[in-house]
């Protein structure tokens, strides 16, 4: 099998990924494909996109692989996916689509989140799923479609993950890996199962939910796909692990004393190691899978990359980004006496407040543009640091593993970051982590490796903190708390 390949699907919120890599998880560079997309805004708070066309571009990206590939595409014996977690599609007869693809960003469902934590014990709940009530996870988004949407709750026949989906569509089985289930908020991540309590409250027979399958089941093509793909047809499909598993996996971040930070649109921390998850999960983190053998804890801002990209479009910075994050280096941390809440997409962890907006606090007459962006910068540092810190009370964590094209082109941001947790980070050179990892989990699955822990990746590009930088902005975080707090 050494000569075999493996075709990986990156499937994320704002682009599809795709390439052919080789059975030591090398990429075959003249394969790699990326189509950019944007999920729909609404006004009312909505972040969907229609689920044809979702299809459709991960059909397209597929077909654009295989035709680079060429007569490469003969050895391709595996297919593995990342798919973004938290998504939700409704589908009726014949696989229909009844609903667009909710993202995670989808805030309509924001008002029933309190009803849920009338009717339950939160923290029982998220102990056993390792969600909290946020308009997130399925929890509240079923209950949001079951009040305003009823004609479609009772069509329904199957309530997906676009993940789930693709499985429908491709193989005619709707089926669901263990990571894709733990990251839907109904999933009791304990007993691998469906959460009893909560489906039943929100009355969904469990026919109307996937199976979920063994970490090592293969499906193949069916109907249309077999016949579209012939270079596939007798390939063994895995089903789509959460894009944030497969980036730590494909970081290297799968011990108790790695964590990997990612920033791109949005954000997040996670670890990953073998076991159960903590006998009493930190309130401000969730708690998912990878497998059945592994979890991944963590937690998630929804400001990120999209913070910095607003900024510099809202305030109209002058010059070059390297221009801009020269001029924030060259200042002292926190100098501005700002005090930046970044929620301009609300909350999640660790207070989990979706109704969390942000807030500029301490300007004057004489605070520029950049002090600004400066002040967004290390405030995002500081709900990292939060993260890490409940995060360490698991587990001692020695170093932090960094991803994501909003720190590739902020290495400033990078060395905040590194001083405000005050732990050495480090950047490694590659640069498709999440599809790297659902290319080990699939060799390890399939036997070709015994552990996905056995390909090391090079660190890259090291940080290493500052101490006194460090004291500015323990301060400086606790006086972001402070406001916090007063607000909301």
């Amino acid at each position: 099998m050494s000569d075999s390949l493996i075709l990986a699907l990156d499937i994320g919120t704002s682009s599809v990924r795709a390439a052919l890599y080789d059975s030591t998880a090398k990429r075959l560079d003249e394969t790699f494909v990326k189509n950019a997309r944007q999920l729909v805004m609404t006004d009312e708070g909505g972040a969907e996109i229609d689920a044809e066309t979702a299809l459709l571009q991960t059909v397209a990206a597929i077909d654009e692989v295989l035709e680079k590939a060429g007569d490469k595409a003969k050895k391709i014996e595996f297919v593995t996916a990342s798919c973004f977690w938290h998504s939700l599609v409704g589908i009726g007869a014949e696989s229909v689509a009844l609903t667009p693809v909710f993202g995670w960003a989808d805030t309509r469902s924001a008002e029933f989140v309190k009803t849920l934590r009338e009717k339950f014990d939160e923290t029982q709940v998220h102990n056993r799923t390792g969600a909290r009530f946020h308009p997130s996870y399925w929890t509240a988004k079923l209950l949001w479609l079951k009040n305003n949407q009823p004609d479609v709750f009772e069509k329904t026949r199957k309530w997906l993950s676009f993940a789930d989906f693709l499985a429908v569509r491709f193989f005619g089985e709707a089926a669901t890996s263990v990571s894709q289930a733990s990251g839907s908020g109904i999933f009791d991540a304990r007993q691998l199962i469906w959460d009893e309590e909560l489906i039943s409250f929100l009355k969904i027979a469990p026919e109307k939910l996937p199976l979920i399958a063994d970490d090592a089941e293969t499906f193949v093509l069916k109907g249309e796909y077999a016949n579209r793909w012939q270079s596939l047809k007798n390939a063994q499909w895995l089903l789509a692990i959460g894009d944030g598993a497969a980036n730590n996996v494909g970081a290297n971040c799968v011990t108790r004393e790695k964590a990997a930070l990612m920033i791109g649109t949005s954000g997040a921390m996670r670890l990953i190691y073998e076991g159960e998850p903590p006998q009493k999960i930190p309130a401000g983190l969730w708690c998912y899978r990878l497998d059945k053998k592994r979890i991944v804890i963590g937690g998630a801002l929804s400001d990120g990359g999209g913070l910095y990209r607003w900024l510099k479009d809202t305030l109209k910075l002058t010059g070059t980004d390297d221009e801009i994050e020269s001029q924030i280096a060259k200042t002292t941390p926190d100098s501005h006496g700002l005090t930046f809440l970044p929620f301009l997409a609300g909350e999640r962890s660790t207070n989990w407040n979706a109704a969390a907006r942000g807030a500029i606090l301490g300007l004057n007459s004489a605070t520029d543009p950049v002090e600004i962006a400066q002040a967004a910068l290390e405030a995002i540092a500081y709900r990292f640091a939060a993260i890490f810190e409940q995060l360490n009370e698991i587990c001692e964590i020695r170093e932090v593993i960094a991803s994501g094209g909003a720190l590739r082109e902020s290495p400033v941001w990078t060395q905040i970051i590194c001083d405000t947790l005050n732990k050495p980070m480090f950047l490694p050179d590659e640069r498709e982590a999440s599809s790297r990892g659902a290319v080990l989990f699939a060799l390890e699955k399939a036997g070709m490796i015994k552990n996905i822990s056995d390909f090391p990746t090079d660190k890259g590009q090291a940080f290493l903190p500052d101490d006194e930088k460090h004291k500015i902005y323990q301060s400086a975080k606790q006086r972001q708390e402070k406001f916090y707090g007063l607000i909301y």
